[in-house]
């Protein structure tokens, strides 16, 4: 019931992105066959650009002001060794046992030399950083990607994704689990804050390019998914063919 509560409060944030309606494609633009509900994601797509512009960009760039670089590293490093025992779960699930042991040696170094994981001593050390979730292990299960589709405060994503999303949100046990609130909600308004940290800068060269953004973030989250899910091999397909509406 959790997962199906989660799945609702998605779909619930995407009907936010009907009140400022659909846009329209920009002349020139060739319509991707991936992308059947573009006009609608493009509408979504503007308003998590206002949101970004007026509310997350505006945070940002007060948190890097305020704290020197190695602060904000030790916060990232902090978080990244939090998601490695999460990745170690995806990796085992897909497969991939020798994966999940690394990142779960990852942890074990990282909490004991590099101060509860404020300092990454393992990527020196020869354990290379993983990076897996839900929409990744469903897509190496097979699953269909689906259309694209573009989520309030999420970002692009996809049919599969977006059930992935709900999952990974219900999976997030350690932030849960934790018995003040009021630290729980510190702390998940500070990943949120990290999290957009990390491309802060590529965030403005991408304001600058004379560019339709819309579409070349699409495109490279789709290519990107695809690369995650196949390791970087490029001879298989596990992206669904070009989606064709079965009523027309």
């Amino acid at each position: 019931m959790s997962l199906l509560a989660n799945i609702k409060r998605i779909v619930l944030l995407g009907l936010v992105g009907t009140m400022v309606g659909c846009a329209s494609i920009p002349a020139g633009v060739a319509p991707s066959p991936h992308d059947p509900w573009e006009p609608f994601n493009r509408s979504v797509f503007e308003f998590n650009e206002g949101l970004d512009a007026y509310l997350l960009k505006p945070v940002v760039a007060g948190y890097r002001f305020v704290l020197p670089e190695f602060v904000r590293d030790g916060i990232y490093n902090f978080f990244s060794n939090y998601s490695d025992i999460y990745t170690a779960l995806q990796n085992l699930l897909q497969g991939k046992p020798d994966y999940a042991f690394s990142d779960l040696m990852r942890v074990v170094v990282n909490t004991t030399f590099g101060l509860g994981g404020l300092i990454d001593m393992a990527t020196p050390g020869g354990l290379p950083k993983h990076k897996e979730d839900w929409g990744q292990t469903f897509g190496v299960w097979g699953i269909p990607s689906g259309p694209y589709v573009v989520l309030p405060f999420f970002g692009p994503s996809n049919v599969r994704d977006t059930f992935g999303t709900a999952a990974d949100l219900e999976s997030d046990y350690l932030f849960r689990l934790l018995p003040d609130v009021a630290l729980r909600n510190s702390l998940t308004g500070l990943r949120v804050v990290n999290a957009r940290n990390t491309y802060y800068e590529a965030g403005d060269l991408l304001d600058g390019a004379a560019i339709d953004k819309y579409s070349f973030v699409r495109d490279a989250y789709i290519q990107r998914r695809q690369y995650q899910i196949n390791e970087g091999r490029e001879d298989e397909e596990v992206l669904m063919p070009p989606y064709q509406n079965p009523y027309e």
